[in-house]
């Protein structure tokens, strides 16, 4: 790792080379973690954990984010720093038992997917405008089996009721959903941008003025 900064690279992930060594259950709930994430923009490492190197201005652009349950696995990728991957293989527990059942692994893809995004608020949106329109389809059923006289007294007027009345809840609730979701996107305060390397403050033309020639002078402000 230690050489592959000295290359250049600001973050270098260890990453596993394969999961034999995981059961079933385990492989695939990660792989399915992974694939959800991709889908919902967030750029994760597969198969990355927190064995990493990072250097000395990464750190200094990750303690920025003043989140009080930072996902640290999203976070990292989105500095946009020079990154390279370290592969190895991950040798079998030789003692104990996992610390990390199955709760803390709910809890963590929660915490990744409520991080960075809205999308379970527009799921809701989603769910309530389906079944408003299915409910418009089924009182539209129901009147075409009033004209034909075999449509059940009551019933069908109480159900398409309560679907409709249902998905418009649904959308209501989304809708304040999103305005709560944006407020929560703007109060974590992450950077929009990142300077990678400074060439404009004080300190870095000052450090340079030496290798500056007279004749260039003119290109400092």
């Amino acid at each position: 790792m230690i050489a592959q900064a000295q290359d250049g690279y600001d973050i270098v992930y260890g990453v596993r080379n394969d999961r034999s060594t995981d059961t079933w259950f385990k492989r695939t709930t990660a792989q399915s973690f992974y694939w959800l994430m991709g889908k919902l923009g967030v750029n994760l490492i597969p198969n990355h954990s927190d064995f990493r190197l990072l250097t000395h201005r990464v750190v200094t652009e990750l303690m920025r984010c003043q989140e009080s349950r930072p996902f640290i696995r999203g976070l990292i990728p989105q500095l946009g720093f020079p990154a390279t991957k370290l592969f190895y293989k991950r040798q079998p527990r030789q003692a104990g038992v996992s610390k990390y059942p199955l709760r803390k692994m709910l809890r963590f893809a929660l915490d990744g997917i409520l991080s960075f995004s809205i999308a379970p608020i527009r799921a809701v949106l989603y769910v309530g405008l389906t079944i408003c329109g299915g409910s418009l389809f089924v009182l539209l059923w129901i009147l075409i089996s009033h004209l034909y006289g075999t449509v059940v007294t009551g019933w069908s007027s109480i159900m398409a009721s309560l679907w409709l009345l249902g998905g418009f809840q649904l959308v209501a609730i989304s809708m304040i959903g999103e305005y709560i979701g944006r407020t929560f996107t703007e109060v974590k305060h992450r950077p929009r941008f990142i300077i990678q390397t400074d060439t404009y403050s004080p300190a870095f033309t000052s450090s340079h003025s030496d290798k500056i020639s007279p004749s260039e002078d003119h290109h400092i402000y």
